[in-house]
Parts: C-alpha cells; sequence; structure tokens
C-alpha cells in the first residue's frame, strides 16, 4: 500500500468518536484493583524465580566468568546460574548499535551492570543469593563525568553538528555578548511497576515472553538473537504497563533477555522482577548536558548569532544516545528563529549506565539551553523576558522582509506556524501582565520571600527521526455478531493509546466504541512493530487502525447493497447501521450476513508516514511530519532564607490540534508538566566517587507529589486542526507538553533575580532544588552588594 493510499483512508467515516471524552477502557480495572500487570498473570507450574548479580565497581576486568559458581549453586534454593558464557547466540541489548551485552562478558562498565542470572525456587532465594554473590574483579579507574570525559576524549561515537551563516562574525560584531555555561540534571523514569518479564517454555523450543515494554519487537527479536531461535520461535505479550516514559523502550530487554536464557536453558517458566533500589541502579536515565553558549545581540535582544556546545553524558554504551542528542540539536532553537548559528554536539563515554530514552528524547536539553539565552539577555537588557522570546519567534517571511524566518537550522520548512498565537492565547488567559505587576508589587514590599513568573513556549517535532521507523501496523478482526476486536502496534501505558485507538476503529465503522476491545500487544499479531515512543503511537497505529477500517468497509459495501437493495457506493456506515437507498440495516446483521456469504471479516491495516526526508548524517533535511505548539506561565514563591519554593500557579495553553479524546489530552499534558517541572526543580541523581548511584529509592529521589500542585491549574486546547491528515487531524500529545516545565525552572530564575532587585544575572543549573536556590540567592546578593 502506498503512501497516497494511506492518507486517502485518514479521513473520519461518522464523526462521532471525534473529541469525546470517552472513559479511559481500563479506568474501572485500575480502581477496583482487577487490572492485569505482568506479575498478576497467574503462573504456570514449577515457575521458578531469577535475580541479577550485579557489578559492584563502575570499571573493571572480570576474573573468569567474574562469579564463584560453585559457591552461588550451594546457597539454599538455588538452582541454576548463567553468565555471558551460556548465552549460546548474541549477547547483546543494545537497541541500535550492538555494543551492549545483557550479560557483561570480560568487563564491567557501570556501578550495577549485571554479571550472572541466579534462578532459585523462590523469589527471595534468588534475590538473597545474587546478594551474596562476590563479582570477582579487578578495578580500575572510571571515568564518570562530562568533564573527564572530554579530557581523555572518551565518546560514544563522533560529535555531530550544524553551522547557519558566520556565527563568529555575527557575534563579533554584536552590539551587545553574552557568554556561559549550564546544566541539566539526569532523571529517573520511575515508572509505577518496575521492569518485570515472566518468560513461559512452549513446545519445540518456543518462548512467549510476558513484558513490560515499550517495544515488544525489539525485546523479541534479541531474545532470538540470543537463544539461536527463529523470530517466529519468540512471542512477546504486553496488555499494559505501569508506566514507561522510555525507560521501558531499551532497558526493557536486559530483563526480558536474562528470564529468557534462564526458562530456555531450564524448560520451565521463569519470573525475574527487580525490586526499586536495584531497577533504578541498573537502568539508564535522562541525559544530562553541559551547555556552552556564547551569543551576540542587539539593542532590543533579538539574537544575531550564537555558538554552542553540547556535551551529553551517555554512558558506556551507545544505547538511544545518538538519536537523543541529535534532537537536542533540532530543539536547540525551540520557538525562535536563530540566523547565525555553530552547534556541536558531543557524545560523551562515561563508566555509568548507558543513559537512555526519557520522554522528550533531548528535546526537553536542548530547548532548555536556549530558553537559558533568551533569559540571560532578559536580564542582561533589563527587559521581561517574554519580550524578548517574542521578539525572536519565527515569523513568515513577508513580515519579517527576511526569506528563511520560518526555516530551522536543518532547513525544514515550518508550514503549521501557530506559536505565536498560542503565546497570545496563554498569555491573555493567564492575565499575564497583571500578573508581572502583581509579582512587582509583593516583592517590592517582601524582604524574604520573593515571587517569579515566567511564560516560556515550545515548538516539538512529531516523527521518528530514524525514517524507517515511522510506519505501523493493524490487524482487525470483525464477529459474526458485530463486535469487534483490534490488535495494533503500540502499547498501552498508562497514557489512554488504547482508547483513542478504540474510538479511531469504531468510527471507521461507524459503530459505537463499546463494540470494540483493542487486544494485548502481541508480536505474533503485528509484527515489527516500532517502539511506542517518539510522541508516535496515536499516529501510525491510529493511521493503521484507519487504513484497516476502510478495507472492511469495501468488503460490506457490497454485502450491504444487496440487504439494501441500493448502490455499494451509496452505501454509508453511520450509528451501529449501514444506510443506503433511504434504508437501514443493523451492523450486526450486515456482519452476519457476510459471513453467511462467506466473505473474510479480518484484515490488516498498514501505514507509513509520508514525506520524512531527513539525513542523520549531516542533521539536514525534514525531520518531522509536523509540530506541536504550546506555552504556559508559572508563578512561583521562594524563601530566600532557606530555598524552599512554592508553585502557586499554572496556566498552560497546548496544541493537540482536533483532540480525540480532550480528556486524555488533557491528563497528559497536566502529567506532563509536572513531570517537566520535576525534572528541572526536584529530581536530582546523585553519585558517590566510585560510581555508585547513591539515590536510588523512593527515599532518597524526589519526585513530585499531589502537594507540589498548585490549586490553580488551568489547561486550555488550542483550537486547531492538524494541517497534516492524521487520525481526526489530531497531534501528539504523549512528549510536548513536558517541555511546558520549563516556564517553572524560569520563573524560579525571575525570584531569585528579585532577591537582589534584577539587578545581577543568575547563573543557576538544573534541578533548581532549595539548595541550589538558597546559594543562587546568595550568589547574586553578594554580587549586587
Amino acid at each position: 500500500m502506498n503512501a497516497p493510499t494511506a492518507l486517502k483512508n485518514l479521513l473520519p467515516v461518522s464523526g462521532v468518536q471525534q473529541g469525546t471524552d470517552i472513559v479511559h477502557e481500563s479506568a474501572h480495572l485500575h480502581v477496583t484493583g482487577s487490572a492485569t500487570y505482568i506479575d498478576d498473570i497467574p503462573e504456570h507450574a514449577g515457575t521458578l524465580y531469577a535475580a541479577l548479580i550485579l557489578s559492584p565497581v563502575a570499571h573493571g576486568e572480570l576474573i573468569g566468568d567474574g562469579i564463584d559458581r560453585e559457591a552461588i549453586l550451594k546457597e539454599h534454593g538455588v538452582v541454576a546460574v548463567y553468565t555471558a558464557k551460556d548465552i549460546p547466540g548474541e549477547n547483546n541489548c543494545g537497541p541500535i548499535v550492538h555494543d551492549d551485552p545483557f550479560l557483561a562478558a570480560g568487563k564491567v562498565e557501570f556501578v550495577g551492570q549485571a554479571v550472572a542470572v541466579v534462578v532459585a525456587r523462590d523469589m527471595l532465594y534468588a534475590r538473597e543469593a545474587a546478594k551474596k554473590a562476590k563479582v570477582l574483579v579487578k578495578e580500575l579507574k572510571p571515568i564518570l563525568t562530562v568533564e573527564e570525559a572530554m579530557e581523555a576524549g572518551s565518546f560514544i561515537m563522533p560529535p555531530k553538528g550544524i553551522t547557519r551563516g558566520d556565527a563568529a562574525a555575527a557575534i563579533a560584531s554584536a552590539p551587545h555578548k553574552i557568554k556561559g555555561t549550564t546544566r541539566t540534571g539526569q532523571q529517573e523514569q520511575f515508572y509505577l511497576e518496575g521492569q518485570i518479564t515472566y518468560a513461559v517454555p512452549k513446545e519445540d523450543g518456543q518462548l512467549t515472553l510476558y513484558v513490560s515494554t515499550q517495544h515488544p519487537d525489539g525485546n523479541q527479536r534479541e531474545a532470538a538473537h540470543a537463544l539461536n531461535l527463529h523470530t517466529n520461535d519468540v512471542e512477546v505479550i504486553c496488555r499494559r504497563m505501569g508506566g514507561g516514559f522510555g525507560g521501558k523502550e531499551g532497558n526493557a530487554s536486559i530483563f526480558s533477555q536474562s528470564a529468557a536464557l534462564a526458562a530456555h536453558k531450564l524448560g520451565k517458566p521463569v519470573k525475574l522482577r527487580v525490586n526499586r533500589d536495584d531497577d533504578m541502579t541498573i537502568t539508564g536515565k535522562r541525559h544530562d548536558f553541559r551547555i556552552d553558549y556564547e551569543v551576540g545581540f542587539d539593542d532590543n535582544g533579538r539574537v544575531l548569532g550564537a555558538d554552542i556546545t553540547l556535551m551529553s553524558r551517555c554512558g558506556y554504551s551507545t544505547d538511544y544516545s545518538g538519536p537523543v542528542n541529535d534532537r537536542a540539536c533540532l530543539h536547540i532553537d525551540n520557538t525562535y528563529h536563530l540566523p547565525a548559528l555553530k552547534l556541536v554536539s558531543h557524545r560523551c563515554k562515561t563508566n555509568t549506565q548507558s543513559a537512555t530514552a526519557f520522554r522528550g528524547f533531548g528535546g526537553p536539553q536542548g530547548m532548555f539551553g536556549i530558553e537559558t539565552v533568551m533569559d540571560e539577555i532578559a536580564m542582561t537588557l533589563g527587559k521581561d523576558p517574554l519580550e524578548v522570546r517574542k521578539l525572536n519567534l519565527y515569523k513568515d517571511p513577508s513580515i519579517s522582509g527576511t526569506p528563511d524566518t520560518m526555516t530551522t537550522q536543518y532547513n525544514q520548512l515550518i508550514e503549521d506556524w501557530v506559536g505565536d498565537k498560542v503565546i497570545a492565547q496563554v498569555e491573555q488567559e493567564s492575565k499575564y501582565a497583571e500578573r508581572r505587576a502583581a509579582v512587582q508589587a509583593f516583592n517590592a514590599k517582601s524582604k524574604t520571600r520573593k515571587r517569579g513568573i515566567a511564560l516560556v513556549p515550545l515548538k516539538f517535532g512529531i516523527s521518528f527521526t530514524a525514517t524507517h521507523l515511522n510506519q505501523g501496523g493493524a490487524l482487525l478482526v470483525v464477529y459474526m455478531d458485530g463486535s469487534v476486536s483490534c490488535n495494533h502496534g503500540g502499547t498501552e501505558m498508562g497514557q489512554g493509546l488504547n482508547t483513542k485507538m478504540a474510538q479511531v476503529c469504531a468510527d471507521g465503522l461507524g459503530i459505537s466504541v463499546d463494540h470494540v476491545r483493542i487486544t494485548a500487544t502481541d508480536s505474533q499479531k503485528v509484527p515489527n512493530a516500532s517502539a511506542t515512543s517518539a510522541s508516535s503511537g496515536a499516529d501510525i497505529n491510529g493511521a493503521a487502525i484507519m487504513n484497516a477500517t476502510a478495507q472492511m468497509r469495501e468488503r460490506l459495501k457490497p454485502v450491504a447493497a444487496r440487504m439494501l437493495g441500493c448502490a455499494e457506493g451509496d452505501v454509508t456506515f453511520a450509528n451501529n447501521e449501514v444506510h443506503g437507498g433511504g434504508k437501514s440495516v443493523k451492523w450486526g446483521d450486515v456482519t452476519k450476513q457476510a459471513w453467511l456469504d462467506r466473505v473474510g471479516l479480518s484484515v490488516t491495516g498498514f501505514y507509513m508516514t509520508p514525506e520524512i526526508k531527513y539525513d542523520f548524517t549531516t542533521l539536514n533535511g525534514r525531520a518531522f511530519y509536523y509540530y506541536c505548539y504550546g506555552a504556559a506561565v508559572s508563578e512561583v514563591e521562594i524563601d530566600t532564607r532557606t530555598g524552599e519554593w512554592w508553585l502557586k500557579a499554572v496556566d498552560i495553553v497546548h496544541d493537540v490540534g482536533r483532540s480525540i479524546n480532550p480528556a486524555l489530552d488533557k491528563g497528559q499534558i497536566e502529567g506532563a508538566y509536572v513531570q517537566g517541572m520535576g525534572w528541572l526543580t526536584m529530581e536530582e541523581c546523585i553519585w558517590d566517587k566510585k560510581g555508585k548511584l547513591l539515590t536510588h529509592g523512593p527515599s532518597t529521589y524526589k519526585i513530585p507529589v499531589a502537594g507540589d500542585i498548585p490549586e490553580h491549574f488551568k489547561v486550555s486546547l488550542f483550537d486547531n486542526a492538524n494541517l497534516k491528515p492524521t487520525p481526526f487531524n489530531s497531534k501528539a500529545t504523549g512528549e510536548p507538553p513536558l517541555m511546558l516545565g520549563l516556564s517553572a525552572f524560569f520563573a524560579l530564575r525571575d525570584a531569585v533575580a528579585a532577591s537582589a532587585d534584577h539587578k545581577v544575572v543568575v547563573r543557576m543549573d538544573a534541578p533548581a532544588t532549595p539548595e541550589r536556590i538558597l546559594m543562587a540567592c546568595e550568589a547574586v546578593k553578594a554580587a549586587a552588594a
């Protein structure tokens, strides 16, 4: 099926399900505790339990197998132990570059790397044996920080960059210049359901893996390769996850392959479920970045030239660091036209867990860099940061008088620009000007408490930057009673994807949602599926479902035409009925007749995203199918004596196109803002000098909770239709709203600046913890004095 055919089939049929606040399909199961997660699946007789033996050092050479196998086998309840030498096939869980063994081979490269799998009769026995086991290793000196990696020339891949115009000359001739360094921190995905796999052997050496995963296809292929099986010998099933946020895109393979290895060797079911401490110690986080910048600008604050260097801590293997850092480069502009730019991205190799996918996938770090620049320009000139932000926005060339002011640094023309309108709407709805004046009045009267406010916009590109991943499949089955089963390649992790897909399916057939059941993601129903990531789940899977429903309508039209006594071209589907020739017949009667007429009632749908033409080696071309836009106003209050802070109010306007389900979209926007705010203000990964993660549980790693959310939290959906023919002309809502949390950080910077009457430029890295806020307040007060 070619792309134009797919696009033609994306038009809604009845429109009944479009923009409807349908409750999450599993909500009643969630609130009653009856939703089945991997650990709730009834266990087969003879099930065994696995645990991982972890490296105690950040860098070292293993002695022999790295374990005392005989000593471990003597532990109570232990039935087997496996190392890399026991893997019959490829020892790899690297999703792109195969440089990431799921069991350490010959060396260890971070504290917490899996060295061996212990299998026991009880989970407690397996965990106790794994904790007691001594790893035999000769310790080597690790590289732990970006600075150490840069000095040692330690990189997981060569640097990349983008050059536009002559940035050096533009900066040199600019009336004003700033130069600085800022940092963003790591972030733990902290999904509620931890990493888990239940591996069940089947006849003839086959395996079924029940995995909490965003990428069943990846788990399937990698397990097959590890065990020297064909891909069709391994089935991966995931009904739902208790959160993913990118942490179960590639990292789930560490656990699924370890469990698969044990189950395959023993011929018995094996469950591997890690506790929170081990989960956080083993798995990768959001990449932390050091961002160096030098920028020239005019008297009004317009950027004339920018020289920016990105340095990210990628960990010991490639993982997703290539596309994550690429996306940071592609989002360094955010909503701003940068006429002259020199951008270099360094991907630093360190002896820490491989940093991995996390909601936003590099975009937040790039945006943080340019928003820091905009904020500092405003502070330098004594202007409201919003004035500087608006001045630098992308503009229609007919207005700006410059031909490229709607073209990105990677040479993609922005066709759907509404960023200025979104900003205007949130500025008006939040009464930004009045609140800015109220904040200033409060600060003038208060000596120790200061308030800050910030309006920060976003532009986020939607598509996988690896072109081949922009495809989706679906399996549609209609039963003779008119009920419908639909399977697609996306995974449900709480975001409501299956609810939206049920709406799309129902609309495509002209029936109500209660006729449709979306079944568990299964690699044997929809093969070769891309991961549910890049905010593409609803776009590509929904389009595949619409292609499938279009095929089914064409199959049923002749049947209905005969029943109605009309031409096939007159047949329409709506309201659980099929209409034509001034008559109607029930949907279920048509499906029953189709079965009697021996008409096939199952079809596969497929979709490929058109128009993408992007060269990832040069970071040039059409990287994205379309853009999402948003803007948020955050108001905060700080105590300058302690660094404590409070989020007082949030106003958001976000562009979701023509929403499939506004209630779900608003929930995603609210949750994404809070997660972004958490990354920038309170979530902090702390390491010791040996490379051990000290914040490896909820007692030491702080995430936002209900008490951190203000009473005033308003979300408005921007009235807009996607120019591209996505399902219902909707837009993605998974990742983009996370960047709205930037407004909380820059509101805090504004409050810190107020402690010195806005006379000094604030230097403050993220996360803006109370300690950093306090030290920043002391620094600006000292500088002002």
